[in-house]
């Protein structure tokens, strides 16, 4: 019985203690607002120190953007994307250790509306 909860002890402590500093890839599903989806791919670059996380993000390697107010707390990671048209996307995410996924709202330079569903893993 004592190794057992030694055992559950030790792996819920490696859970808590994943890494969300990498790259990862993946999809970025896009819903503009007259309701049409294009699939898309996205691309970050994070780096997690205690809580707030740093990086960049964008649909690949090539073309990227510079996180803003990044942060993990637990399993909610939430950050801004300023892109160089204007443009706003505001992420917000579920990491659990081994994927990160969930919902983006973006805003356009001339104030169109989208929203997107992404799902990344890990890269490196």
């Amino acid at each position: 019985m004592r190794k057992l909860l030694c055992s559950l002890l030790f792996s819920a402590l490696a859970l808590g203690a994943a890494e969300l500093t990498g790259k990862w890839s993946g999809s970025f599903d896009i819903t503009n607002s007259d309701g049409e989806t294009k699939a898309d791919t996205a691309y970050m670059s994070l780096k997690q120190d205690d809580g707030v996380v740093t990086g960049t993000a964008g649909p690949n390697e090539e073309k990227q953007w510079s996180i803003q107010k990044g942060k993990l707390d637990g399993q909610k990671l939430t950050f801004e994307v300023a892109m160089e048209d204007g443009g706003l996307l505001v992420f917000d995410l579920t990491f659990d250790g081994s994927s990160i996924e969930g919902n983006v709202r973006g805003t356009g330079n001339g104030g169109e509306q989208m929203s997107a569903k992404t799902k990344l893993k890990r890269t490196t």
